[in-house]
């Protein structure tokens, strides 16, 4: 009987003396809203500030070429109900003049924009320091992975306690 119980206290003192060897293989996962962190990235950047910039300035100058055109519109109107034909001819030429600017500038300006548009969606920038963060916080907090919520159908189910989407977001000072 004693010798059962030195076995059984054997057997316990081995399971707990193992029990940290087995903790230290449980992987530790973290995921990450890219999408959520893209957008605060994005929204607070200063590239895209600028685009925001042009593309309130060049909406400006449309809405003063358009309100010019209101106006040579309205002038027209006031020549051709005082009978003066010739003005109204020559405040028409004008008119279709502006208008054909301000379609060449409207065209020229959205492709500038679609343009900035598109190398900012496409920054290298934007996804080295995603990564570099991504790897900082892993490896401070021991996380064995981290997953993209994007790639949904790779996570079935996860508990909040392991997105880090908050922390990524702050440690690229966001």
């Amino acid at each position: 009987m004693k010798r059962n119980i030195k076995i059984i206290i054997s057997i316990a003192v081995f399971a707990l003396a193992a029990l940290p060897a087995f903790s230290q293989q449980i992987t530790k996962f973290g995921v990450v809203d890219t999408a959520k962190v893209y957008q605060a990235y994005f929204t607070n950047s200063a590239p895209v500030r600028s685009y925001e910039k042009k593309k309130a300035e060049f909406q400006e100058e449309i809405n003063k070429q358009v309100d010019q055109i209101k106006k040579l519109q309205q002038k027209k109107l006031d020549y051709e109900n005082a009978g003066n034909d010739a003005m109204a001819m020559k405040t028409e030429a004008e008119i279709t003049k502006k208008t054909d600017y301000l379609n060449e500038y409207t065209n020229a300006k959205n492709f500038e924009l679609e343009s900035m548009q598109k190398t900012l969606r496409n920054s290298d920038e934007f996804y080295k320091k995603l990564y570099n963060t991504l790897a900082k916080i892993a490896e401070s907090g021991s996380y064995s992975m981290i997953l993209s919520l994007q790639e949904s159908n790779a996570i079935l189910w996860y508990s909040s306690s392991v997105d880090i989407t908050n922390q990524v977001i702050s440690e690229l000072g966001l």
